[in-house]
């Protein structure tokens, strides 16, 4: 291991909150000591590290989104299992149920990522893990449906800070090209609990959280009657404390930033921190808090963009999520293989998320993979929605999840790989996510029980946010790659003409992924 002397420039100072003053302060300090001389590793080492960090950080979070994702999911199974007769869910009251879940879910999320900062990831979200257990247990114990719909409009608070927080969080982590893979295992593995090697890990994540939440339900089913209570109520309980559990775990595995993060040596630390400071610029990225960096996020061209490309994957997937179990029964089986027969689309949907994973973050391209999920999303809800036989609907299923599924972490890590600036970004992602799940909350009401078995008005919608990405998609594309080349032409120039830097190093790191010196991933 050799080391090199690197020297970190000086950020501008900002008006800024205490809080948010003082943590910066003290972790740019920590993190510019352990910068000043870097070490320089081989390939293989450096593999060796990204695993330790994987082993550290990724079983962890995939298995707190299995259980977020189930949780809010679980209402779906809960559904065939008697939820819907006990609690007297006639008419739309069911899909007001799921809705109210997506508002709050939606309008919490972007603040929830400026708090992470400040409350540190290691406290915060195992914190909220703990509080939405408890909430999914009470929801086991609902009698009527005000009840429920209070309750599911509290979960969505408790869960909002989940997703948005943890791809951060992650963007904090890993280098922009190494982050879809990353996000890939997050969102769709439920690991193994206990130490294991990254290799055997990758291994081993094999079920998708909506074929797991299928299996579970198929089970708890049969518990219907034990303490007087019906198999529904089960299903949340059992569930609830699952995910109580999983949090107190997570308090002691999760740790901070890789600066603080005391499970690496201090080379090590000092290498992911220059790796991860230097990946997008040339004079490293602007980590102080500003209010500047909000108001950035919300002015930029390309959230605004991203956010109708998300919406035109988590409509399809949300869609399908909460109404598989319901769709399959439309087919005419019975409640408990409706239940297993969401297994296999789930499994299909994971093996192809990691191979886009895979090969996007491999060829450093992102757009490509997107457009792939959106095909395969528009196929399959084409075949629901006519009038093909019971199978080749089935087969359609597959192609939904799997494209929707699959394309899902390249639209949130695309975003991140293109904002600049860590305040930026967090608000940025939080934006396209919080607002993005306005989708889900439509999904969630589109597919009526009076339109069984074809479900006509739950499909089409689905295929008009399909459509929106198909529009939107090559115009984000399209520009890009215009920018890209203005800024490689202007850069060829300058050379010709001998002409000096116009920027320094203090201006470019505040313009962000505006420098000339940044290239958008396409």
């Amino acid at each position: 291991m050799t080391y090199v002397s690197n020297t970190v420039p000086a950020d501008r100072p900002s008006s800024i909150s205490s809080e948010h003053k003082q943590h910066d302060q003290e972790r740019l300090e920590d993190s510019n000591s352990d910068l000043e001389n870097v070490p320089m590793l081989t390939p293989e080492q450096e593999r060796k590290l990204w695993r330790k960090i994987d082993l550290r950080l990724m079983p962890i979070l995939s298995l707190m989104y299995l259980l977020a994702f189930l949780d809010r999911g679980n209402i779906g199974n809960a559904k065939l299992d008697g939820l819907v007769t006990q609690l007297d869910l006639t008419g739309n009251r069911y899909n007001i149920a799921l809705t109210m879940f997506f508002i709050p879910y939606c309008l919490f999320e972007c603040p929830a990522n400026l708090v992470l900062k400040v409350f540190r990831p290691s406290r915060w979200l195992p914190g909220i893990n703990f509080i939405w257990g408890i909430v999914m247990t009470l929801m086991g114990l609902v009698k009527t449906y005000p009840q429920l719909v209070g309750v599911r409009a509290c979960l969505g608070i408790a869960e909002a800070g989940l997703f948005p927080g943890v791809v951060y969080y992650l963007t904090l982590w890993y280098p922009r090209h190494m982050l879809q893979y990353r996000i890939g295992l997050f969102f769709g593995a439920a690991t193994i609990a206990g130490l294991m090697s990254p290799c055997v890990l990758e291994t081993l994540i094999t079920n998708k959280i909506g074929a797991f939440s299928g299996l579970l339900a198929f089970a708890i089913g049969y518990m219907g009657g034990i303490g007087g209570l019906e198999g529904w109520s089960w299903i949340f309980l059992l569930e609830g404390l699952s995910t109580i559990v999983v949090a107190i775990i997570a308090l002691f595995v999760l740790v901070d930033f890789p600066d603080t993060a005391e499970f690496l040596t201090p080379e090590e630390r000092a290498f992911v921190v220059w790796k991860k400071k230097y990946d997008n610029s040339s004079v490293g990225e602007e980590e102080r808090f500003a209010a500047r960096h909000v108001w950035a996020a919300f002015g930029d061209w390309q959230v605004w963009l991203h956010v109708l490309v998300y919406m035109s994957i988590v409509g399809p997937l949300y869609g399908i999520t909460l109404f598989l179990p319901t769709i399959i029964k439309s087919f005419g089986y019975n409640t408990p293989i409706s239940q297993l027969l969401t297994v296999p689309p789930y499994v299909a949907a994971t093996i192809t998320l990691f191979v886009f994973a895979y090969y996007s973050d491999k060829l450093k391209m992102r757009s490509p993979f997107i457009l792939a999920g959106l095909t395969m999303c528009l196929i399959g809800f084409s075949i629901n929605i006519s009038t093909a036989p019971d199978g080749v609907k089935y087969f359609g299923t597959f192609l939904i999840v799997m494209g929707s599924y699959a394309a899902f972490p390249g639209v949130v890590s695309w975003l991140g790989n293109n904002l600049s600036g860590q305040y930026k970004r967090g608000v940025g992602m939080a934006l396209q996510i919080g607002i993005g799940n306005f989708s889900g909350a439509i999904a969630a009401v589109i597919y009526r029980s009076q339109d069984s078995p074809r479900f006509i008005l739950g499909h089409a919608l689905e295929l008009m946010f399909v459509g929106i990405g198909f529009i939107f998609l090559p115009i984000v594309v399209f520009l890009y790659k215009r920018i890209n080349a203005q800024r490689d032409a202007a850069e060829r120039l300058a050379m010709e003409r001998g002409e000096k830097a116009q920027y320094s190093d203090e201006e470019l790191r505040e313009l962000g992924d505006r420098a000339p010196d940044f290239r958008y991933t396409l």
